[in-house]
């Protein structure tokens, strides 16, 4: 009667170590397909947003938010006045948030990298950001006969209807770690991958200059289609009427100054 000869414990441990070798081989490769299939999952998202900013938009004679709500500003700051106008074409809790950033950053802990960390405030989750110069500002007693944008001027600089020529290069809603902002093209990168601290009114760009997809932010564009957009691409687009898109930060603007280090490996636009 032949006996069924055992592995050896060199055998074994061959065995063992070819198996961590192709875990080695095949994890990079599974995380990138897990990595895709979230943004992926983001631009999705984002294109559902699109159908609801439309829709939002028919039911408002064809304009934006006027950053305003039930006729005035009081309490509406921190994004409100988009958050309570668009609750009721966005129901489901998950569409606020790109995948790659569901958790909230908590009040009192250190922020760490918030490039993958959502934002909360007044009780929304969430992870995507509003253009804030597309608004369409009430009325007001102003030299311009209309107000700024929440101290964002000038008012002639904001959009108020989506019906724009060139609307695939004008972002409307991007990846975000706040839920509005108004770049310019002088706003300077953030120094970090982390971001610098919120400077309201100032370097607001810092605000969807998050690293989500590799060097990468998905962006619903006023033509309401989405497309992942380079965080250095993010200097070249429309964000307002008066914003040049050959600024510093640019080819066209020769880059100067430089890059901060963490975004130099990032292609130029």
């Amino acid at each position: 009667m032949n006996r069924r000869k055992a592995f050896t414990l060199v055998e074994l441990l061959v065995v063992i170590a070819i198996i961590a070798l192709l875990m080695a081989i095949l994890m990079p490769a599974l995380n990138r397909v897990k990595a895709q299939a979230k943004r992926t999952a983001c631009l999705a998202m984002l294109k559902q947003w699109g159908l609801m900013f439309a829709m939002y938009c028919e039911s408002n004679e064809d304009h934006f938010f006027s950053g305003e709500f039930n006729g005035g500003r009081g309490g509406m700051g921190s994004g409100k006045f988009w958050r309570e106008c668009m609750r009721q074409f966005s129901k489901d809790e998950k569409m606020w948030c790109c995948p790659q950033a569901v958790n909230p950053h908590q009040a009192g802990i250190a922020r760490g990298d918030w490039s993958h960390v959502a934002w909360e405030v007044g009780g929304d989750v969430g992870s995507f950001g509003l253009n804030g110069w597309i608004l369409n500002l009430p009325w007001a007693k102003t030299a311009e006969g209309r107000a700024d944008g929440w101290g964002r001027g000038p008012a002639n600089w904001h959009w108020y209807t989506p019906y724009q020529a060139n609307a695939n290069d004008i972002p409307v809603f991007t990846g975000s770690w706040w839920v509005d902002s108004w770049p310019r093209e002088t706003d300077s990168p953030p120094p970090t991958a982390a971001g610098p601290d919120d400077t309201p009114g100032t370097n607001e760009m810092n605000r969807v200059c998050v690293d989500r997809h590799d060097g990468f932010v998905d962006c619903l564009f006023m033509d309401w289609s989405a497309r992942s957009v380079g965080l250095k691409e993010l200097w070249t687009l429309k964000w307002s009427k008066g914003y040049k898109t050959n600024g510093l930060w640019t080819k066209a603007g020769r880059v100067n100054p430089p890059w901060p280090q963490w975004m130099k490996h990032y292609k130029d636009y």
